[in-house]
């Protein structure tokens, strides 16, 4: 209690919370790193982010129970945000207990998946959304990364949709794809990707967020021959984008 007090009036407060942090939570079982970070913005003002990286093997059960813990942590310290990193998958606990689960849920799935390489799964409410999350995953490969961005936005995919507001990315070798300007799922950006692919070699493509059109979609095909019919399929799958959809051979056309 004496070391709560000496937090709340420290000058630097955001290094008292990341001291603390480590303090409480060195010598826990199953805990093999704590990394903290400190933001000290006025003086006797300041926020810190503790995560704990768990020892590899650590059983599911035990690591809902650290997160539980964490939770009520986060809690009693309001300033801190409480992470935890295992199976190369890291997510924030939220001091709500019903989105903790939910997380939980996410990553017990997220780690089963054998197409999910990493993921990063962040609170973060932004403007009106005050409940949102941004994730971002690494797939093995460009069908893994897409595969694993529709089921974790469309409604029976084999991850669990959050509550509340999602930003996605995920990327895969030769292919990022993210949600659009207004953390939906954009449909015509990724209709006009699998129009290319299907009939084309796709080298690289890039599905990303934009101010103007919501998505934009940028194609490399293999062959610069098949430019311009791949353009035709991808403008005629996602008509509402217009000039924000770009193809080009891999030499540049």
């Amino acid at each position: 209690m004496a070391r709560t007090a000496r937090t709340r009036c420290a000058v630097d407060k955001g290094s008292a919370l990341a001291a603390d942090f480590e303090t409480s939570w060195t010598g826990t079982p199953d805990v093999a790193e704590i990394h903290t970070t400190k933001n000290n913005t006025l003086p006797f003002l300041g926020s810190s982010i503790g995560t704990l990286t768990v020892d590899e093997g650590t059983s599911a059960d035990r690591l809902a129970q650290l997160a539980g813990e964490l939770r009520k942590y986060v809690v009693r310290h309001d300033k801190v945000t409480g992470r935890i990193t295992a199976h190369d998958i890291t997510f924030t606990v939220a001091a709500d207990e019903g989105r903790t689960g939910e997380v939980l849920a996410l990553w017990r799935s997220l780690t089963a998946d054998e197409k999910v390489k990493s993921a990063d799964i962040h609170d973060a409410p932004w403007k009106e959304a005050t409940v949102r999350w941004r994730i971002e995953a690494t797939a093995v490969d460009a069908a893994g990364a897409l595969t694993v961005f529709k089921d974790m936005l469309t409604e029976g995919g084999r991850h669990r949709s959050l509550t509340g507001v999602t930003s996605l990315k995920v990327t895969g070798p030769g292919l990022f794809v993210e949600t659009d300007f207004h953390d939906a799922f954009p449909a015509e950006a990724i209709a006009a990707y699998e129009a290319v692919l299907a009939q084309h070699s796709v080298t690289r493509a890039t599905l990303r967020r934009d101010a103007v059109s919501g998505s934009a979609v940028t194609i490399v095909v293999a062959d610069r021959a098949d430019v311009a019919h791949a353009g035709e399929l991808a403008r005629s799958a996602a008509p509402n984008l217009g000039p924000a959809v770009e193809v080009r051979g891999r030499t540049g056309s």
